[in-house]
Formats: structure tokens, C-alpha cells, sequence
């Protein structure tokens, strides 16, 4: 059986509601990705548990801070069995160093945020970045792949021009991935599932459709039965 490229978000406020749908789901069939708000409630001990089920997990808890602390976090997170872990590509060069030395030999992924989904070009001018998002994009991708870093986090749309510019062997994770009639909630760089991966996504992050889903195991199988067509 090919890995899986679906990664189910956990975006939950309770362990208890989570592990509602977490045993409904196959870790052969899907990775978990676990944000702040459930990793504050749950900890460690929930990452753990998870581990101890086989599923591969997504610690998406965006380190962003000084370098040496987001090196120390990223070395936590590794201990704690995680598959793949993320950092703020904005953090700069010193700091995704910092992180990349800290966990040189690991089978934990590092990769980095080039911008979060929900933003657009408005966002960006609030904030005061020069650039459409899509140049912001690359620039930081291009960044995080010079510090040696495994992947980046990005919208779907941004994923064809993306692996123009790092090649086959850099992680695109995807999030904003909507099935064609599903609503696009609070996203706004969103897009199919069979899009993302002709465009060259590595890997999907899906919750709503999955986790509010009357069977998420049958929404599971059903997107790996699309993906599997469009990578045959």
C-alpha cells in the first residue's frame, strides 16, 4: 500500500472528542496533524498516544521564536516520536539553521510556513510585505530549502510554480483542500484534492470535510481512491 498522503487535521478542543474521531480512522489510510489549540489541551502525553496507535503525526504548532528556542522545541517535539514538525519560515535564515542543526539526523520532518492560508494581498499590506503572496511564497520557500529544510506549508495554487523552483524531492504540504462541493470555510488560497496533487502537492491537509464527515473512514478512502487515480 502506497504511504498516505491525506493528513486529517485534528481541530479539536477536547483529547476526548478527538479520540471520537481519531478511532473511527486508519493510520494506514491517513496521518494526523495536531494544531495549538488541542496540543494546549491535550500536551504531550496525547502526541504520545497517538504515536503508540502508528499513526505518522503532524505537530503543526509553527515554532516561531529566538533560535535557540525554537532548536530546543524542535528537539522536543522529535523526542516525542512526531513525523513531521513545523516552523515559521519568517522566523529568518539564523533561525531555520538553528532548527535544521538541532535535528540534523532525524526521521522527525522539519519544514517550514511560507504564509498562512488565510491570508491575501490586503494581509499582506497591512503588515507592511512588499510582493504578492505568491512571490512571498517562493522567496521563503526558496529560503527555507537554501537552510536545508525538508519542505514548506502551502496553499495548493502555489504548488505547481513551487516545484519549478525547489524540485521533486522538496515536501509541499498542503493545506486549503476543499472536495469540489465543499464550502471554503474560513480559507481563501483553497483548492481540490485532485488539483493539489496534479500540481505537485506532496501532501493534503483535510479536516472539515474529513472530521464533521457522517463516516470520515469513507470520506478517507474515497479521497485516497481519487488520489490514487490521479497518480496512476
Amino acid at each position: 500500500m502506497p504511504e498516505p498522503r491525506i493528513i486529517v487535521a485534528l481541530d479539536f478542543s477536547s483529547e476526548s472528542v478527538a479520540w471520537q474521531l481519531v478511532n473511527k480512522l486508519e493510520p494506514q489510510l491517513c496521518r494526523l496533524k495536531v494544531g495549538k489549540e488541542l496540543f494546549t489541551t491535550a500536551g504531550p502525553r496525547f502526541i504520545e498516544k497517538l504515536v503508540s496507535k502508528k499513526y505518522d503525526v503532524f505537530l503543526d504548532l509553527k515554532f516561531h521564536d529566538i533560535p535557540n528556542t525554537v532548536a530546543q522545541a524542535c528537539k522536543a517535539a522529535t523526542n516525542l516520536g512526531v513525523w513531521m514538525v513545523n516552523i515559521h519560515a519568517l522566523g529568518g535564515r539564523k533561525m531555520m539553521m538553528a532548527a535544521r542543526e538541532a535535528i540534523p539526523d532525524s526521521h522527525t520532518r522539519l519544514i517550514a510556513v511560507t504564509l498562512l492560508t488565510s491570508m491575501d494581498q490586503s494581509d499582506l499590506n497591512d503588515i507592511g510585505l512588499q510582493g504578492t503572496p505568491q512571490q512571498n511564497v517562493e522567496r521563503l520557500a526558496r529560503l527555507a530549502s537554501d537552510c536545508g529544510l525538508d519542505g514548506v506549508v502551502c496553499s495548493a495554487l502555489e504548488v505547481a510554480q513551487l516545484r519549478q523552483i525547489v524540485g521533486n524531492n522538496f515536501c509541499l504540504v498542503t493545506p486549503g483542500i476543499r472536495p469540489i462541493d465543499a464550502c471554503g470555510d474560513d480559507q481563501k488560497r483553497i483548492t481540490t484534492p485532485t488539483q493539489a496533487i496534479m500540481n505537485g502537492a506532496s501532501y493534503l491537509v483535510i479536516g472539515r470535510p474529513i472530521t464533521q464527515a457522517q463516516d470520515p473512514l469513507l470520506v478517507c478512502q474515497q479521497l485516497n481512491t481519487e488520489i490514487a487515480l490521479v497518480c496512476s
